[in-house]
């Protein structure tokens, strides 16, 4: 496959305006690629996080990349409440698109299968129909008297996450993190960071075969060693959750967010 590049080539896929796509905390994120974005400097990213996110997305906001975020939340977790993405709020300076867990991934799914909206129950009734003009409230066409509530297909321009490991056909191993495949099915692009690339193919065992995303579509694989730290990786490592805390409270202040990026940037990871 010639789609094995380099963290900074994979990085320079995304472009000024792009939709980028990110998956939750516990389901593989790119955090080497993440600092390789924001080292490019790119601009007004609109983020679709599926269904949330936490550290990367506070990272991506306060550094001044992210003009607005579709998400059913950012957390930090145990760590507590994002706080670039809050100021990011308070300020007006980003443009929240609030949603649910349900809404993000039907979102996805129509995207997917090319079909301009999917209907969602739960909905109705709540505050969320008014801070969504582009959801749409109609008559169930099979049974009377019964609204229903569609959402607008997502197509991102990218999907970006982190793997464990990916073959040399272009297969990545994704295991039971299926929202990632949704991700990858309903993107323009998915670029993916890998732990390690084997030689031999992923879809070789029919008993694991099922966990693997095709090469058809993947877009561009990087080797990132450690490439979702301080975050873990199922069947890697662990979170940090020490340095999560540690990026919580140095990021209530601009001061101490800039600090902390300017070390977290240095990283050799952060340049694999």
């Amino acid at each position: 496959m010639e789609n094995f590049i380099s963290l900074e080539a994979l990085a320079a896929q995304v472009q000024d305006g792009m939709s980028l796509a990110v998956p939750a905390d516990r389901s593989g994120v790119a955090m080497a690629a993440t600092a390789a974005i924001i080292a490019a400097g790119r601009k007004n990213l609109h983020l679709v996080c599926v269904p949330i996110s936490g550290i990367q997305a506070d990272m991506l906001i306060g550094a001044g990349l992210v003009r607005s975020i579709e998400t059913s939340a950012v957390t930090l977790g145990e760590a507590g409440g994002a706080p670039r993405f809050a100021e990011g709020v308070r300020a007006g300076a980003l443009q929240l698109m609030d949603a649910t867990c349900p809404a993000v991934l039907a979102g996805l799914t129509a995207g997917q299968k090319g079909v301009p909206f999917l209907p969602i129950r739960g909905i109705i009734g709540s505050d969320l129909m008014k801070a969504r003009p582009d959801w749409k409230i109609i008559g169930n066409p099979f049974a009377p008297d019964d609204p229903i509530v569609v959402v607008p297909a997502i197509r991102p321009d990218v999907a970006l996450f982190h793997a464990p490991e990916a073959d040399r056909f272009g297969n990545v191993r994704i295991g039971r993190q299926a929202e990632l495949a949704t991700m990858a099915y309903a993107a323009k692009a998915t670029l993916v960071t890998v732990e390690r690339i084997r030689e031999t193919s992923l879809l070789a065992d029919e008993n694991s075969a099922a966990g693997v995303l095709p090469a058809l579509y993947v877009t561009a694989i990087a080797q990132a060693r450690n490439g979702a730290w301080p975050l873990g990786l199922w069947g890697e490592y662990p979170v940090d959750d020490a340095e999560v805390a540690r990026y919580a409270r140095m990021a209530r202040s601009v001061d101490g967010f800039a600090a902390y990026m300017e070390a977290f940037m240095r990283r050799p990871e952060a340049a694999a």
